[in-house]
């Protein structure tokens, strides 16, 4: 029953601590940083009314070293420590569905959406041929809907996750588009 991680993710983890203090009695001191490299530390403090805490905005496959520190006015409690290692960074995106598909349009969306991902790139072109045209989207979003496309022609849809880290997935698709009304 001590200070352990839990929900961890390629940039978070939720720290679970006791009660050792209350809103009257202190605080918390919480310290953290990679432990390949402990100048990088950083440190934030927390309500004694508080028993967890999210830290986020973290690298992927890191290894941390926490501090729990209870700054009591009241008792002595020793630093709680413990050694937390994120998650590699997940593959994204793992599916690419088309959708709600008409003559000049159809809709892209995908999955997962990742808190490391920073945005998305849809490049997307006529089959045959190599007119590529680019679209960028949010790393929030998951979908898009893309236009002015022409009629009863087939189109390779391929989504890249660009990654905060600077890294990058693709995952492509097939979309056809339906055939135009007559006597356009």
């Amino acid at each position: 029953n001590r200070l352990h991680a839990t929900d961890v993710t390629s940039s978070s983890f939720r720290l679970m601590w006791p009660k050792f203090l209350s809103q009257e009695t202190g605080y918390y001191s919480l310290e953290y940083a990679p432990a390949a490299d402990p100048a990088r530390k950083r440190t934030q403090q927390v309500s004694g009314a508080h028993t967890s805490l999210v830290l986020s905005n973290l690298v992927p496959e890191t290894t941390y070293e926490v501090a729990l520190v209870p700054e009591s006015n009241v008792h002595y409690f020793p630093p709680q420590t413990t050694r937390v290692t994120t998650l590699a960074e997940e593959i994204s995106p793992v599916q690419v569905l088309i959708s709600e598909s008409g003559p000049y349009s159809f809709q892209v969306s995908w999955a997962p959406v990742l808190d490391s991902v920073a945005s998305y790139q849809l490049l997307y072109g006529p089959l045959p041929g190599n007119s590529v045209k680019v679209l960028e989207v949010d790393g929030k979003h998951n979908s898009t809907v893309v236009e002015h496309l022409a009629p009863n022609t087939t189109y390779l849809v391929t989504v890249t996750a660009i990654y905060r880290s600077g890294k990058k997935k693709s995952l492509s698709a097939k979309a056809c588009t339906q055939e135009g009304e007559r006597g356009e």
